[in-house]
């Protein structure tokens, strides 16, 4: 098992000092943000698509570190009802074509979200049954938004020999198990999932639950950490406040072993080998509590700790 990071965690960094320290903390593959949520702060899509020298100098220098990349990660929505969607779709199937090209096998993305109906300017995120027009604007979503772009873009994957990583994510059409098995079943194994706990964790699910019920279905990992707040005790897990300031929030993102204890890590690390996947976890680190190098440091050496434990152990 490898450990990698989202480059978007060295985000003020410029390319190469950002390997640079990829590399000195040792770690193994990059996973590189192309845009939608992502800033891209490292690398330009349109150039990579436009020039072989741009493509061979990024190879370069990942080869001069001992670097591949895991994944390209194209996070955005495409379903959405304005230019956006447009915009993300657009980034959705660039990326397709820049992973055939640079040689990589994994897109991660989010599913997206779409409007409640034709005439909506925002998307909707249905989490109930009640009041019972959320039945129909969920079925509405489904049959006029979210298979409409699946089909032809897993299609698409399909041809150009890519695997998709969706991320179950709050406020996507696909944010657990039960929804990514309900689009694998109408688009096929090309789509897989892109298992982060952190989104289980703070939607009060089990990791090791989610690993045993998904299975072959992990294409790629998140090393993500959600910490639960004394404040849920009051408010629940529901909280629309911004990320920052992390006080006062019911959760919080954090770094690994500061939500869920280093044996709790211990375990997720098991349970992944235990249903064969034994390939990279690609720390994302959105811990405001602390330096982004400390954490991202932090979250490496958890990792490197389970990952070595669970290998004695197996």
């Amino acid at each position: 098992m490898k450990i990698g990071l989202n480059t978007d965690g060295f985000g003020a960094l410029p390319l190469e000092e950002c390997l640079d320290r990829v590399a000195e903390l040792g770690l193994t593959n990059v996973e590189f943000g192309l845009g939608g949520w992502s800033s891209a702060p490292h690398v330009d899509i349109a150039d990579l698509l436009a020039s072989a020298a741009s493509r061979d100098r990024l190879q370069g220098m990942l080869k001069e570190r001992n670097l591949e990349i895991s994944a390209l990660n194209c996070s955005g929505n495409q379903l959405h009802p304005t230019g956006i969607g447009a915009n993300d779709t657009k980034l959705a199937y660039d990326t397709l074509e820049l992973a055939s090209l640079l040689g990589v096998e994994r897109i991660v993305m989010m599913s997206g979200l779409p409007a409640g109906g034709p005439e909506d300017k925002n998307p909707n995120w249905i989490t109930s049954s009640w009041p019972l027009e959320a039945m129909e604007i969920l079925e509405w979503q489904w049959s006029e938004r979210v298979l409409p772009f699946w089909k032809p873009f897993a299609k698409a994957a399909k041809q150009k020999g890519r695997r998709i990583c969706v991320e179950q994510h709050g406020r996507q059409c696909i944010y657990n198990v039960e929804s990514f098995f309900r689009l694998r079943e109408a688009v096929g194994p090309t789509v897989g999932v892109n298992f982060d706990p952190s989104h289980l964790i703070w939607m009060g699910g089990d990791p090791i639950s989610a690993i045993e019920a998904l299975g072959a279905c992990i294409y790629h990992v998140h090393g993500k950490d959600s910490r639960i707040e004394l404040r849920a005790r009051v408010d629940g897990l529901l909280d629309p406040k911004h990320v920052t300031p992390v006080e006062g929030r019911a959760w919080n993102f954090v770094s690994l072993g500061h939500g869920t204890a280093v044996h709790g890590w211990l375990d997720i690390v098991k349970s992944l080998r235990k249903i064969g996947y034994d390939d990279v976890i690609s720390i994302e680190n959105e811990d405001y509590s602390m330096p982004g190098h400390e954490a991202i440091a932090t979250s490496a050496t958890t990792l490197r700790f389970c990952i070595e434990q669970s290998e004695k152990s197996s």
